[in-house]
């Protein structure tokens, strides 16, 4: 008569020893990549500070992750800036202070928007083509035949994106910055009919140099943050076309959701 309930009971105490297990085999995967990644962090670190950097491939990279971002990021943060002057114009107007349209177009672009978007743009138009190229290097075992011949892989491949990005990404959100607040700029003086003076005075009484520099502060470190992910999920892809793929979405992925944690971050501690 006990016979069943003994079966459940041990169904039951198996079906939890699974779960156990699994969560458990799932958290030691965690954490063994979050420790490879502080690894390949510390090591790209060293091999930027103690080797010769490679000006020219350095030079390249900058080509392709700033220059070439240039004009969709000036684009983006144009239409950015129009639409924010075109929500908050009527609100501002309801409550008679819609000469403070240039105040908030310029103070929400340089402290959040600015930097913030532009590195999301840069993290998936750059990031994913950097995950993109190193994972294919790996699946070609061209990243073994360098560490074969004694070459750092970290001092060819790495380094030059890391410096590209830490070296973009501030001068894109000023150029975002600026493409905003020319986009609000149109919206509020050439179609709302506000004066030109009154849009960009109240800027110098609301933007002070703590806002322009924490907004710098939050772009490189977006940048760093960018670098990191997507070389390291491209030097640890998995071979094969499916592996390079996989890295490559993880990379864009991942990278957005650090962007936006530091960004929370940064302006807890900083604001």
């Amino acid at each position: 008569m006990c016979l069943p309930s003994s079966l459940a009971y041990i169904r039951k105490t198996s079906l939890s020893s699974v779960l156990a297990m699994r969560l458990g085999a799932g958290l030691l995967s965690l954490l063994a990549h979050l420790g490879r990644a502080g690894v390949f962090l510390v090591r790209t670190l060293y091999h930027s500070l103690a080797s010769p950097l490679k000006i020219r491939l350095a030079m390249r990279q900058i080509w392709f992750i700033g220059w070439k971002s240039t004009l969709v990021n000036c684009l983006m943060g144009t239409f950015t800036g129009m639409v924010l002057a075109l929500q908050a114009y009527p609100a501002l107007k309801q409550v008679g202070s819609e000469g403070y349209l240039g105040a908030l177009v310029s103070v929400s672009l340089v402290r959040e928007l600015g930097p913030v978007l532009s590195a999301l743009l840069l993290a998936g138009r750059a990031g994913s083509s950097v995950a993109a190229e190193i994972g294919i290097l790996r699946s070609n075992e061209q990243i073994d035949a360098l560490e074969l011949m004694g070459l750092s892989p970290f001092r060819y491949l790495v380094v030059p994106n890391l410096v590209a990005f830490l070296l973009a990404s501030p001068l894109l959100a000023a150029m975002f910055d600026t493409a905003g607040i020319l986009g609000g700029y149109l919206v509020g003086v050439k179609l709302f009919g506000l004066n030109a003076g009154t849009y960009f005075g109240q800027m110098g009484s609301y933007d002070a140099m703590r806002d322009i520099v924490g907004g710098l502060w939050k772009s490189l470190s977006f940048g760093l943050l960018t670098a990191w992910v997507c070389c390291y999920k491209g030097y640890y892809a998995a071979s094969g076309a499916k592996g390079v793929s996989t890295a490559t979405t993880e990379a864009v992925v991942c990278t957005s959701v650090l962007i936006l944690v530091c960004d929370y971050v940064v302006t807890a501690l900083r604001f």
